[in-house]
């Protein structure tokens, strides 16, 4: 199967301030890991404004270039700063998952994995936070939409903090489904099971501290995957987080590389079964390096298995 990686030394340039998780080295960690996997490497280009315009008023987007350094870091909250060439990368983030989307609804990939940062699941419509600038996901699902013209896509977030950010994009609109599984509770406090939308298109799953393979592997067949099928996407995306494996720093649930790899094998059979096989997964979380790397390597490496 041919999948396509999304990727640019942009995502080098964003600068956060020594200790943060969210770092550089990140990026070297993914790809680093992904080494000789045969991929398609792609360039991920920089987002058209009007994509960024779908998810975000152009208000938010010149208030963030307004407070983008000439040197040093400008925080935006207390988690989220801004070094000089982070808007470099937050366009190239969104960037790579419209190119990915477009790359496998093309017929240029089977599915797509998009390795850039800063990640994106938590940027609310006009808010920064949690070290996300703009909404990769929920961008990339309105140009599968408004773009291409399809008319259910399905967004899975297994990231251990809720997708508070994606969600709040794409609630108001019925064409896409979004469901999260997250340790609860945990920042940001969001993603509670009672969230539905107006659509009745929200599946939230918290999940309590300490919960394992077992249980974890439970909540997506019994709670998430239904709904997915019932759905029938015409394209599945992915905010992939890998911060809920057992060895991150950040959270406390107890997940490791096969929970990874098994999950993306049952999205890609959902994908086979509705959609062609179409997927494109984003990075989001995950801030211990090695636990970082290898569950990066096996979620790319079942998509290559198994992308159409």
């Amino acid at each position: 199967m041919t999948t396509a990686l999304f990727t640019h030394a942009d995502a080098l340039g964003h600068i956060t301030p020594p200790g943060h998780p969210e770092r550089v080295a990140r990026i070297d960690a993914v790809l680093g890991a992904l080494g000789d996997m045969d991929l398609v490497r792609l360039s991920a280009p920089m987002a058209a404004e009007d994509d960024i315009l779908r998810c975000h008023p152009r208000a938010y987007i010149a208030e963030l270039a307004a407070n983008v350094p000439e040197e040093g870091f400008v925080a935006l909250d207390p988690d989220t700063h801004l070094s000089p060439n982070s808007l470099a990368a937050a366009w190239r983030a969104a960037g790579g998952a419209v190119r990915a989307v477009d790359a496998v609804l093309g017929g240029e990939a089977d599915n797509a994995f998009v390795a850039m940062r800063p990640p994106g699941h938590h940027a609310e419509r006009a808010t920064s936070m949690g070290f996300c600038l703009y909404g990769n996901v929920a961008i990339a699902a309105k140009h599968a939409l408004d773009h291409h013209g399809l008319k259910r896509v399905a967004i899975l977030d297994f990231d251990v903090h809720h997708g508070n950010g994606t969600q709040d994009l794409v609630e108001d609109d019925g064409r896409v489904l979004f469901a999260s599984s997250h340790q609860s509770p945990l920042w940001p406090g969001t993603g509670d099971a009672s969230e539905t939308g107006p659509h009745d298109t929200i599946v939230n799953v918290p999940l309590p501290e300490g919960t394992g393979s077992a249980d974890f592997r439970t909540a997506w067949e019994d709670l998430v995957f239904p709904r997915v099928e019932a759905f029938a996407p015409e394209l599945i995306l992915v905010s992939a987080g890998f911060d809920a494996h057992a060895d991150d720093p950040l959270a406390g649930l107890m997940l490791d590389e096969d929970d990874f790899a098994w999950i993306t094998g049952r999205i890609c059979d959902l994908a086979t079964a509705h959609c062609g096989g179409r997927v494109v997964s984003c990075l989001e979380g995950g801030y211990d390096l090695g636990a970082l790397g290898r569950s990066a390597a096996a979620h790319v490496r079942v998509l290559k298995e198994r992308g159409a």
